[in-house]
């Protein structure tokens, strides 16, 4: 996967690597819900799949070749699948495809999240690549094109995903201690 347009979101949280992997992976529903970029400025919901007003929730589908799913309706088994799982390896590392419902079909990107022992707890890097397949009049480049601007509203999304899941795993922890 190309990096010459990657964007990276770095976060440390006060909790172990297992611990940090656990909620990205276990409970990442709840955190990416709670995350302040997750709704459309008109209170919508925004979909990966489907767009404002269609929301889901986030699922993974445990280990390598497992699925990030949006799931709309678990008994219907009305999902979109945003990618496949490369890499599952706990406490340390996971590479997932990524696709939203506005990609043409057989465009990806890919994130890794790597976690990293750190005093007080785990740096959590979120490292999304291949950016740079997708044309700069694309949807999801909001008419920022391939520049700078474009790449600050990822980090920013990113970063914001992340600050979700810090202050998930970090009462989660404070809930355990």
């Amino acid at each position: 996967m190309s990096a010459a347009h990657a964007v990276r979101a770095t976060i440390e949280v006060a909790v172990d690597p297992a611990t940090a992997f656990e909620v990205f992976t276990e409970e990442i529903g709840a955190w990416w819900e709670a995350a302040e970029r997750s709704r459309h400025p008109d209170g919508r919901r925004v979909s990966i799949g489907r767009g404002p007003g269609h929301g889901g929730r986030l699922r993974f589908e445990p280990g390598a070749d497992g699925r990030l799913l949006e799931v709309y309706d678990d008994a219907a088994g009305d999902a979109f699948e945003i990618g496949r799982v490369l890499v599952w390896k706990p406490a340390d590392r996971l590479v997932i495809q990524w696709r939203q419902g506005n990609f043409r079909p057989g465009q990806l990107t890919e994130v890794e999240v790597r976690f990293e022992p750190v005093q007080g707890g785990t740096r959590v890097t979120l490292e999304h690549r291949g950016l740079d397949t997708l044309p700069a009049d694309h949807s999801t480049r909001h008419g920022l094109g391939t520049g700078e601007a474009f790449t600050r509203m990822m980090i920013e999304f990113w970063s914001g995903r992340l600050g979700g899941m810090k202050a998930l795993a970090e009462s989660a922890d404070r809930a355990r201690g």
